[in-house]
């Protein structure tokens, strides 16, 4: 004989296994608004995935070779080379304004404003390579509700075409699930949407970070009297343009 224990729980495991094969049915049918509900779930992952990787493989994280910088920034030439040897093995951000700011004094640009337009472009240049994609996850946030919403609204108008097709006879099961089948894309809108804007809140908060890093690395380098003092003298003038403007031949490439 069966223990009723083991009936109940097979009927329990029956029923989820029902409704996650309806569900699984109802997405399969569902039309164009859950596929693309569902393209825009792994396109999600996707964008966060390889922003992951970029920050990483930029090690955006790190702060203990700008420490050595800053230390060897009471040093005439030969620190400010070793400083600029520091910023080119980091593949950072805030490596290449530091960089910049090395060369433009080691190279003796012409004028103070000119030095700080060509800081202000390359530090322009590294945030929009950090927030490219981030756009995306925003137009996904956006959109994947509406269209949730949409997919409720329209399964709403074809719940409510086939009561009226049934006449006199309308079937309760048949409004019913059309309503389910209706929400259901609302909820599929919300789960693609809310973890798309969280990981955009996140991902934007350590770009802003980042921002903030650069402003102040800018500022303390372009501001470095030892530097400035260093770059004018006749010392300068034994680094030349070809060593300063091209890389080591073993540095890494930091584009993704």
């Amino acid at each position: 004989m069966t223990d009723p224990t083991t009936l109940k729980a097979a009927a329990a495991g029956s029923g989820v296994f029902s409704i996650a094969d309806a569900v699984a049915s109802r997405v399969s049918d569902g039309g164009i608004v859950l596929w693309l509900l569902a393209g825009f779930s792994i396109l999600t992952v996707a964008i966060i995935g390889v922003k992951l990787v970029q920050f990483v493989r930029l090690r955006i994280w790190s702060r203990a070779w700008l420490v050595a910088v800053w230390r060897d920034a009471g040093g005439g030439v030969a620190a400010m080379e070793g400083a600029l040897a520091r910023a080119r093995a980091h593949p950072g951000p805030v490596a290449r304004v530091v960089e910049a700011v090395l060369v433009g004094r080691l190279l003796g640009t012409p004028s103070e404003a000119e030095l700080r337009e060509e800081v202000e472009r390359v530090a322009d240049e590294q945030i929009g390579q950090l927030e490219s994609g981030l756009r995306g996850l925003d137009t996904i946030g956006t959109l994947a509700p509406l269209l949730g919403l949409l997919g409720t609204v329209m399964g709403m108008i074809r719940a409510f075409a086939q009561m009226e097709q049934a006449g006199r006879a309308v079937n309760p099961a048949l409004l019913s699930g059309g309503i389910w089948e209706a929400l259901l894309t609302t909820a599929v809108g919300l789960a693609v949407a809310i973890p798309a804007l969280a990981a955009l809140a996140w991902l934007d908060g350590q770009v802003d970070s980042v921002r903030r890093q650069l402003g102040d690395a800018a500022t303390r380098a372009l501001g470095a009297q030892a530097w400035r003092t260093a770059a004018a003298g006749a010392g300068a003038a034994e680094v030349t343009r070809e060593e300063l403007l091209s890389p080591p031949a073993n540095e890494p490439q930091h584009a993704l």
